[in-house]
């Protein structure tokens, strides 16, 4: 089992919930708004400021529901498995920097360690797929070798 995986796993759960949530509290909010509109009588006006409220709520809508994919795909990731090829679930150290193939979330730090959380579809997730240490890539011009795989 390792534990510093769990834990960017863990971190990555963490932020995703935080997004979904944020996202939710958004909706509320211009529900509230949308409610609060429908006791104007101002005319066009009216109209118009509820007309963009529902596209703001459409928008968010499709938030939401990507935020609740990520946080699916982070449940389906098997954190206690050590992975010798690149793959979903991996964490991976290069020379340059240490990704988490998971989802993409960003940038975040444990410990002294900072890490990108990305896509396995995201150009540089693409790109380190199915390597294995001391393999190489290139990537935005820099050459990053691969020196841990877990």
């Amino acid at each position: 089992m390792n534990s510093f995986k769990e834990k960017i796993h863990q971190q990555c759960l963490i932020l995703a919930t935080e997004k979904r949530n944020e996202i939710s509290n958004s909706i509320k909010r211009v529900q509230e708004s949308l409610s609060a509109e429908g006791k104007s009588t101002a005319g066009d006006k009216h109209e118009t400021g509820r007309a963009m409220l529902q596209l703001e709520r459409e928008k968010l809508g499709i938030q939401l529901k990507n935020a609740e994919e990520t946080c699916a795909v982070l449940k389906k990731i098997n954190t206690t498995s050590k992975h010798k090829k690149i793959a979903l679930g991996s964490y991976v150290k290069t020379n340059v920097m240490s990704y988490y193939l998971s989802v993409s979330i960003g940038q975040f730090s444990i410990g002294e360690e900072v890490i990108f959380a990305i896509s396995p579809q995201s150009p540089i997730g693409n790109l380190l797929l199915g390597k294995t240490i001391n393999e190489s890539l290139q990537f935005n011009r820099k050459t990053q070798t691969i020196l841990d795989v877990i």
